[in-house]
């Protein structure tokens, strides 16, 4: 497998562990211990917690996949550490940033919460998505141009 390829790999198993995160750190924070939404609100109780649960299923899916290609790449010695960092970040602040733009404003599937002003909270919420990708991408910056890496 060529040193691109194997560098791909690093980056998407951290994309995907990236997403698995996020979406684990929503679903435990916000669903189930603070109880400020559902995945899905524009329903019952019920519907909010089956879609709660196909939330959690995706998240824990999206890791072990992503694990599932971290161990491979170090059976074959092949893990570039630097991309799965970046791609870690990546995954968790594009997924953070699509979930409150297009979840939250664009679908109205649900809010952060409810009955207060959204602003500071959405602005907060999209900020630290937004300095996870810059983390990323500066984790990434140049790492194309080296093939031996670390």
């Amino acid at each position: 497998m060529s040193p691109e390829r194997r560098g791909g790999r690093s980056l998407w198993s951290g994309v995907l562990i990236g997403i698995g995160i996020a979406a684990f750190v929503d679903e435990t924070v916000f669903h189930q211990l603070l109880h400020w939404h559902h995945f899905y609100d524009r329903s019952s109780t019920d519907a909010g917690l089956v879609s709660d649960g196909l939330f959690h299923a995706f998240g824990w899916f999206a890791v072990v996949i992503g694990l599932v290609m971290v161990a491979d790449l170090r059976r074959s010695a092949s893990l570039s550490r630097r991309r799965l960092a970046g791609g870690i970040l990546l995954g968790a602040g594009g997924f953070q940033l699509y979930d409150g733009t297009v979840q939250h404003k664009l679908l109205r599937l649900h809010q952060i919460r409810y009955h207060v002003d959204l602003a500071p909270y959405d602005w907060t919420w999209n900020a630290i998505a937004v300095v996870m990708l810059l983390a990323g991408a500066w984790l990434l910056r140049g790492v194309t141009r080296r093939v031996p890496e670390e």
